[in-house]
């Protein structure tokens, strides 16, 4: 038996494990005497739930009772708030949730021993190759263009015959650029009408570019399109895991097969049901992150950054070799970023305080920049 390997009577995990990439959430500040610390690195807002949210929490007295697993009342709000049929929405557990119930759908090996094969953008959400070898499915990355934007070109030269699902995440995590409406109706007229196309609008509410994709009109007009959306970001609740997708019967119908009982507790349903019924207060906050992020983006430009339009709550840094240096910096300043080695950081827009301390760390570190 050589030193690493493992007793033939020892229980074993898919070797799959041992393949997946790791998933790295974002870290919490460094505690520095005399400043405050700010968390940079998850794309959460800085407001907690809105007050009548706090108060539906509160109100909760079936903790003892399973939740409806239809999640019947949120999807009638929702179906009130997107104008959509309650049949078409699918809660989950988060956006990510209702993604694991789309890959374990249509994604995975068949029964011929063939593996299905889900194109994405990269880099994109890091959780998507992790979710899709979960899944039994093969990642096929396409690197996104060099302003961070995906390039839908070679997405469309990557499908072929065991094209089962294309992801487009939009705006980018962690880039931040939109896809727009034209760009999105050529692509999916290209794709074979038997590929799932998923639209994951996670970042949907931060978005004022006006020829950005319409997720919801996009679905309506086409039957192998879904949405992914999430409470996470916007409404501030990330903590209660509520996410939902949008589809066609077809679809959806497939997904209440695979999705897991009981994922979105009542509470979550509850806190989600409540910040729909004060969206325009959600919207006021949203609007704050937004003149937020416009500032902190006018400000880097001045210092000479060049970095990817954002449309989301973030913006992203090219650093290449440098990643590492300028996540010490922050560290340094009591602030989290987000970095992926040897590629870049991703700072989300957060208290103004926090920004302020951003915008003088990149004037600082001009030397980083990437030509």
């Amino acid at each position: 038996m050589t030193e690493n390997s493992v007793p033939q009577d020892q229980v074993q995990p898919r070797s799959i494990v041992a393949r997946l990439p790791k998933y790295a959430a974002g870290k919490p500040p460094v505690q520095i005497q005399g400043l405050s610390s700010f968390k940079l690195s998850s794309n959460e807002i800085p407001f907690g739930p809105l007050p009548q949210v706090r108060q539906a929490v509160l109100d909760q007295d079936a903790l003892n009772r399973y939740p409806d697993p239809l999640s019947t009342k949120l999807r009638e709000a929702l179906a009130d708030y997107l104008d959509v049929p309650a049949d078409d929405i699918v809660t989950g557990a988060g956006s990510l949730g209702a993604l694991v119930q789309i890959l374990n759908t249509f994604a995975g090996q068949n029964e011929d021993g063939i593996q299905d094969e889900v194109i994405f953008a990269w880099r994109s959400f890091e959780a998507y190759p992790i979710l899709v070898q979960t899944a039994g499915a093969l990642p096929v990355q396409v690197p996104v263009l060099e302003d961070g934007r995906h390039d839908l070109e070679a997405m469309i030269e990557a499908i072929n015959e065991n094209t089962s699902v294309i992801l487009l995440c939009t705006p980018n995590n962690p880039t931040g650029p939109i896809l727009t409406q034209a760009e999105v109706d050529d692509f999916i007229a290209r794709v074979p009408r038997n590929v799932l196309i998923v639209l994951d609008e996670a970042y949907i509410e931060f978005v004022r570019d006006p020829q950005s994709v319409e997720g919801v009109k996009t679905y309506k007009a086409n039957q192998n399109v879904v949405l992914l959306r999430t409470f996470s970001k916007a409404h501030g609740l990330a903590n209660l895991r509520v996410g939902y997708s949008v589809a066609h019967p077809e679809i959806t119908n497939n997904l209440r097969v695979i999705a897991t009982p009981f994922a979105v507790s009542s509470v979550a349903q509850d806190a989600a049901i409540a910040s729909l019924k004060h969206i325009d207060a959600v919207y006021e906050r949203v609007d704050s992150l937004v003149a937020e992020r416009e500032r902190v983006v006018a400000a880097l430009v001045e210092q000479g950054w060049k970095f990817p339009a954002t449309q989301a709550n973030f913006v992203w840094l090219p650093l290449g070799e440098k990643t590492t240096q300028f996540i010490e910096r922050a560290e340094a300043r009591a602030l989290s970023v987000r970095g992926f080695a040897h590629e870049g950081v991703r700072i989300s827009i957060a208290e103004p305080e926090a920004n302020d301390r951003f915008i003088e760390l990149c004037a600082e570190s001009l030397d980083l920049a990437q030509s």
